[in-house]
């Protein structure tokens, strides 16, 4: 006699060798659904290491018991195999056709419209800036409190590191921010006196160029160069480090990358950047003066007579002042974008570029504040 090992309404599960038999019986329909897919787990159970399922008892069958006996099937064999048989002429090309499953193709995506473009890449560009200014914000509070600390605990500070870098991006940069300075300020006063000659002002390219390079192109330009040169540098420094694992060793060994690659960066050009702009301011008044020798005729003792007299010394401490906050913010970007790569020669590529660029644009919005703040305050 066989041994019944699971019955149902609709499925009986007998014992045989070496596979189980599983009978199935009655309307495989979608009114019947839900009774037969209840009894799957059960059925499957009895089976043990594989079944033959026997159809020759289904009466009828429509699209949804045909789903049911291959979910059958698939679930059997998951321990073993499964052989479908007895299978009805009439069920036959119901179950051919569930069981042929054409491989998935790829689907075009949803496409917006063009006009809908620039739009979307707006947003995404304001929302992808406004991450990466919170995460730099962060990284920046992070950097200040180990710099309050290092304070407190002045043993913390790297001294012979942070001289290196003030020779790196203070001292290796005076050839190029003087060039870049004194050709500036050469430039401000040949035009400047090409335009005030028609209204018979050629003396006051001297006020225009005192007022100018003094509060604003001096620091601004110098500010740039770094940024460009020593922001740069920090971070492909850091970004080396990071892809040959010297960082991760730094943290293995107990020591604080911020500590140790931050912070010496961040005080040389703190200390640097001022005195570049004060060198900066010098050279560019310099080139300013032997270009009106040249064209306007006025000897470099009346220019600075002349300049002595109308130029206070507010405009320099303007522009001065603001050479902290930007080499605070030069160094930031550059060692935060450095420490962000990942993985590769193309992030590191992409991070400095994105220093440079971050960099430069902070700088001109923060000098664009600080030029308000100062007219508010009558300087």
């Amino acid at each position: 006699m066989t041994q019944k090992l699971y019955e149902s309404a609709f499925v009986r599960v007998e014992a045989g060798t070496p596979s189980a038999m599983v009978r199935l019986s009655g309307d495989w329909t979608i009114e019947n659904a839900e009774a037969i897919d209840g009894s799957m787990l059960e059925t499957v159970a009895a089976c043990g290491a594989g079944a033959v399922i026997d159809c020759s008892a289904i009466s009828h069958l429509d699209t949804t018991g045909a789903v049911l006996i291959r979910r059958y099937a698939a679930n059997i064999e998951q321990s073993g195999a499964a052989l479908l048989t007895g299978v009805l002429a009439d069920h036959k090309t119901l179950l051919e056709v569930i069981s042929c499953r054409p491989p998935p193709a790829p689907t075009m995506p949803d496409s917006v419209a063009w006009y809908l473009q620039p739009l979307l890449q707006l947003g995404d560009a304001t929302v992808s800036g406004l991450r990466s200014s919170g995460r730099l914000l962060s990284f920046m509070g992070l950097v200040l409190i180990r710099l309050f600390g290092a304070v407190i605990d002045p043993a913390r500070l790297r001294l012979v590191p942070t001289v290196h870098q003030m020779e790196v991006v203070g001292l290796r940069s005076m050839g190029i921010v003087g060039l870049i300075a004194f050709l500036i300020g050469a430039v401000m006063v040949n035009q400047g006196a090409i335009q005030l000659a028609k209204f018979g002002a050629d003396i006051f390219v001297i006020d225009m160029l005192g007022i100018g390079h003094l509060r604003e192109l001096g620091i601004l330009l110098t500010a740039i160069i770094v940024a460009g040169r020593s922001g740069s540098a920090f971070t492909a420094e850091i970004g080396s480090m990071v892809l040959h694992e010297e960082v991760d060793a730094m943290r293995t060994l107990g020591m604080n990358p911020i500590d140790v690659l931050v912070l010496p960066r961040l005080l040389a050009l703190v200390i640097c950047l001022p005195l570049l702009g004060f060198y900066a301011d010098v050279v560019g008044i310099a080139g300013g003066a032997l270009m009106a020798w040249i064209q306007l005729d006025i000897t470099p003792a009346n220019f600075l007579v002349y300049f002595r007299e109308v130029i206070a010394i507010e405009h320099y401490w303007v522009g001065i002042i603001k050479a902290p906050f930007f080499a605070a913010i030069i160094a930031t970007a550059g060692c935060y974008n450095g420490l962000r790569v990942e993985g590769s020669a193309d992030s590191l590529g992409g991070r400095t570029t994105r220093a440079v660029v971050q960099s430069i644009f902070m700088v001109i919005a923060l000098d664009a504040l600080f030029a308000i703040f100062f007219t508010s305050v009558g300087l």
